[in-house]
């Protein structure tokens, strides 16, 4: 558990390093979208999703300065959810990661600006020559994290969680939301990394099948921590799902059968990815941070 968390660690400054280097201050009024999408993106988060997808291209022996880039990149489209996520019009947030969300610290309309600055520095990242030398890597990474993104995937999940507020859902109807709001992000780091990696198409499905339980698991992990976890400890507000009588794992399984379903969930992900050995130590060590966090 050590030698996984200095590891993530170690991911996670990486990442933070070029974030810094993708968003440098502006001098003018350019400078204030600029300030809020680093308000946005850096000095918080466990950058889990660039971690799967470095820990990932890692099993393919892809150099680092390419995932790296590419895990900036879905960084940065997780970013602008939460920035639109914690707005007035959607869950109306006053708090991330312990410090005032965007909107609060700026701006309604900027916010929005940062979000959406964010939303397409993300796609300019991956047509860039540095994130791979072969176009068709380029746009294999342009296209799926456009379609975990978009419609068919995040955008589409919480489109569908809106809805949900006035329609009681069945499980399967839960899984089909968190399976895109959630889930749809969580696959692409996966599959992304052995995108970049050049792996077989035969193993860029063992990666989505470990996303798609893990990002369930996720979720259901993620619901618990609102219902039972503490708000200095999540560094946002906890009880929400409940205020707003969302469409949750908790509501409708119980704590309990939330719980040995997201261990369930992370036990059949691990599985999807013995093939692979030991070079997927890192991404299993991910699943199990996953069941165990506590923010």
């Amino acid at each position: 558990m050590a030698e996984f968390d200095a590891l993530m660690k170690e991911t996670a400054s990486l990442v933070e390093t070029a974030l810094d280097e993708f968003l440098p201050r502006r001098p003018g009024p350019l400078g204030r979208v600029v300030d809020a999408m680093r308000h946005g993106a850096l000095d918080g988060g466990k950058r889990l999703r660039p971690f799967l997808l470095i820990a990932a291209a890692d099993m393919f022996g892809c150099p680092r300065e390419r995932s790296v880039r590419a895990g900036c990149a879905v960084e940065m489209i997780h970013c602008y959810s939460l920035i639109h996520d914690d707005l007035p019009a959607m869950d109306d947030s006053d708090l991330r990661r312990g410090r005032p969300s965007v909107h609060k610290a700026y701006d309604d309309a900027t916010a929005i600006l940062a979000g959406d600055a964010l939303l397409t520095l993300a796609f300019e990242i991956l047509a860039e020559r540095e994130t791979h030398p072969n176009p068709e890597v380029r746009c294999a990474l342009a296209l799926e994290l456009a379609r975990a993104s978009g419609k068919a995937g995040m955008v589409g999940g919480q489109m569908i969680d809106i809805y949900a507020e006035q329609k009681e859902f069945d499980l399967a109807g839960i899984e089909e939301l968190q399976r895109l709001k959630t889930g749809a992000l969580i696959r692409f780091s996966a599959i992304g990394g052995g995108i970049v990696g050049e792996a077989s198409e035969e193993e860029v499905m063992c990666l989505a099948a470990f996303a798609e339980d893990l990002g369930l698991a996720f979720q259901i992990v993620d619901d618990l921590l609102d219902a039972f976890g503490d708000a200095e400890s999540l560094g946002k507000p906890v009880g929400q799902d409940a205020d707003m009588d969302k469409a949750t794992f908790v509501k409708l399984l119980g704590a309990e059968g939330a719980r040995d379903k997201a261990k369930d969930l992370v036990a059949s992900s691990k599985a999807h990815l013995d093939r692979f050995g030991d070079r997927a130590a890192p991404l299993k060590g991910a699943a199990d941070f996953v069941f165990r966090r506590k923010s």
